[in-house]
């Protein structure tokens, strides 16, 4: 349909003046406004206001293009829509089973004062946990290519809060610490950004259904003024698209304290359902690898004498997976590619052809014969490239064979990503940059993940572009790395501190699954450094760090010397019927209650910053009139991360029933971990 066809379908179905405010919506509950117009020189404009409180002063709407006129300012208000929405839907796998949508919706459709073939409609929801809003283009048949040099939204904020955040636009992706600071002191910063005003009001900005299109980074402009910035490309325009299309949607949860920030389900809600139908056959399930050992330095991805992925090893991790439970085996470094310099170049990579000490075919076999899963993974060194030359046979190969988990890798500094040049005819005679998380590498993640689906294969990419729930869609795309995770504990003492898990929960976990691989249970890595964790901690990541596919992390002689933890690892589940955060503040400590999906246990558990604290737990969420026996794992008396006593683990035992209470010692880089199971 033509822009201009479907102006007049719209002017058709609704009767409005141009004169008249373009509109409101309202959350479900009456305490979020949105308002949406044009001023008086015509831009396009909206306004965000919680009981009464104005959130988000009026903020610009609209694009530059590289080839015609912004569409910035003299626009006017053409039509004008609104809908309402109260389901239910079920997720294959997730925090929790059940997912309500229950949104208001408004739709206003700007044209271009002498052009009206030229606009867009803008359209937003507004939840009773947020707000979300996307443009969407009609297309039109004299210019069926869109060019967007830079999307204009931007995100004024009224109240003073603190933000933590992480810089975009930088070298090394989403890998950094987060910094805590005042809002008007962000710099350039990647989504979720998270903010907690000063009157205890919680936001969250971010995004969500990020297809085709490039990622958005937040650029501070002045002030607590943001503007979108999106990823560059190598085509010069930052999006280039053909005939209609939507741009991701936009998003901010609000809430009035941390656990409704992180209770939302915003951003799935604001994704298309389920387009594989039965995804049965991805199991969530935890394992355990050949991976620590590479990352600790005791092995090598390359071949040679400490060469990590060899058969007889990897027959060990198969027979200790299948001793005690655990679905699956990691095993990284073994196809040709790792000799030499890979990184950030990856021209050698094989994803088919094994190196000889590692029988793919024989330990598939012998891994099914044992009840477990080998799980596969492509290194591509930012060679996409290189990966999507041989991306149909890759994974027919993992098909084949049963590995039925891939763990991808991207492994190049940000902008480093090696493509293909689509402007010439032979595109793959010249190779262009890409960013990370750019539309080109975007369109790279969903080819894979749509692949994999084919045959069976579930993704878990590392280096990736960030979730934005996906997951909904594709629910084969289980997890992704997307932030600083457990590897950087083995390259330095303290090197991810103890508050950064704690802020993880509250910022990068807001967009979905992290494969945090937890269970580092020595608590040491290369040349035995320390790792800013108790040993309670390791613990209860498992329940503060959601995946539905957790490994259990450390080489498994350490798992084995330590075997009242892994009996909790090995109960802990990786699927929920119900989470709660039941106790937590932003980036200091985070306490959960999930429920298991395939029983009626629940657990309790999370972790702590640098700070001793006492928390007391109320046990509410426990069905009444049952009783339920807890098994606990705490930090010891001495507990801390700061000396040898980081080992120093407490157990306990009590009867629980709902409404009961216990109160704790977190410790100084300390961690909780509780099962609790019914009696019959």
């Amino acid at each position: 349909m033509t822009f201009a066809r479907f102006l007049s379908a719209s002017l058709a179905a609704i009767a409005f003046s141009s004169a008249a405010l373009a509109g409101t919506v309202q959350s479900p509950d009456g305490r979020i406004t949105v308002t949406l117009d044009a001023d008086d020189e015509g831009k396009p404009f909206y306004e965000v206001s919680r009981d009464g409180e104005l959130l988000i002063a009026r903020s610009a709407l609209g694009f530059n293009f590289t080839d015609e006129d912004p569409l910035r300012r003299d626009m006017k208000v053409v039509a004008e829509a609104s809908d309402s929405v109260d389901t239910r839907w079920e997720q294959p796998w997730g925090e929790r089973q059940f997912v309500t949508d229950r949104h208001n919706e408004l739709a206003v459709t700007f044209a271009h004062k002498t052009d009206e073939t030229r606009g867009f409609t803008v359209r937003f929801r507004a939840f009773d946990d947020g707000i979300g809003f996307r443009y969407e283009f009609a297309g039109r048949d004299d210019h069926p290519e869109t060019r967007i040099a830079e999307e204009l939204t931007e995100f004024v904020i009224v109240p003073e809060g603190t933000a933590w955040w992480i810089p975009a636009g930088d070298w090394n992706r989403y890998e950094y610490l987060y910094s805590e600071t005042p809002i008007s002191e962000v710099s350039m910063a990647h989504t979720p950004m998270t903010i907690r005003l000063n009157d205890g009001t919680h936001l969250s900005f971010h995004e969500a259904a990020l297809v085709d299109y490039s990622g958005m980074w937040l650029q501070r402009m002045q002030g607590q003024r943001f503007r979108a910035n999106l990823a560059p490309s190598s085509r010069g325009a930052k999006v280039v698209r053909t005939d209609a299309f939507d741009t991701p949607w936009r998003t901010i949860r609000i809430a009035g304290d941390a656990a409704g920030l992180v209770e939302s389900d915003l951003e799935l809600n604001l994704n298309e359902p389920n387009k594989l139908g039965d995804v049965s056959w991805f199991e969530p399930a935890k394992y355990i690898g050949i991976w620590w050992g590479m990352i600790s330095n005791r092995w090598t991805w390359a071949q040679g004498d400490r060469h990590g992925a060899t058969t007889e090893r990897t027959k060990q991790y198969i027979d200790f997976a299948a001793k005690h439970g655990f679905r699956g085996v990691l095993v990284e470094g073994w196809d040709y590619g790792w000799d030499g310099t890979w990184f950030g170049n990856g021209r050698d990579f094989s994803f088919t052809r094994a190196y000889p000490d590692f029988d793919i075919e024989a330990l598939s076999a012998y891994a099914k014969k044992k009840g477990v899963h080998l799980i596969g993974h492509h290194e591509t060194g930012g060679n996409i490239a290189n990966y999507e030359a041989q991306l149909a046979d890759a994974m027919a190969l993992y098909g084949k064979l049963g590995i039925d988990v891939v763990k991808t890798g991207y492994v190049a500094d940000a902008g480093g990503i090696i493509a293909c040049n689509a402007d010439i005819a032979d595109p793959c005679e010249g190779q262009v940059m890409e960013w990370h998380d750019g539309q080109r590498q975007v369109q790279h993640h969903l080819k894979v993940v749509e692949e994999a689906a084919k045959n069976g294969v579930a993704v878990n990419p590392h280096e990736p572009v960030k979730d934005t729930g996906l997951r909904r869609t594709y629910p084969n795309w289980v997890a992704r790395e997307g932030a600083r995770g457990q590897e950087y504990n083995a390259w330095g003492a303290f090197n991810n501190g103890p508050d950064h898990e704690p802020t993880l929960v509250y910022t990068r976990m807001l967009s979905g699954p992290m494969d945090y691989t937890p269970g580092i249970l020595s608590l040491k890595g290369d040349k035995d450094v320390p790792l800013a964790s108790t040993l309670a901690k390791q613990l209860g990541l498992y329940l503060a760090i959601y995946s539905p596919i957790q490994m259990a992390a450390d080489f498994i002689e350490s798992l084995a010397d330590h075997p009242r933890e892994l009996e909790f690892i090995k109960a802990v589940p990786a699927d929920w019927a119900e989470s709660h955060l039941i106790a937590g503040e932003v980036g200091d400590y985070a306490i959960f209650a999930r429920k298991d999906r395939n029983s009626d246990d629940w657990y309790v558990g999370g972790m702590n910053d640098a700070t001793e604290r006492e928390v007391t737990i109320t046990f509410d969420h426990l069905d009444e009139g049952r009783t339920y026996d807890a098994t606990i794992w705490k930090d010891g008396p001495d507990a801390t991360y700061l000396s040898d006593a980081r080992h120093d683990i407490a157990y306990d035992a009590r009867k629980v029933r709902q409404g009961d209470t216990m109160t704790v010692r977190l410790a100084p880089g300390g961690g909780l971990a509780i099962r609790l199971q019914p009696r019959q």
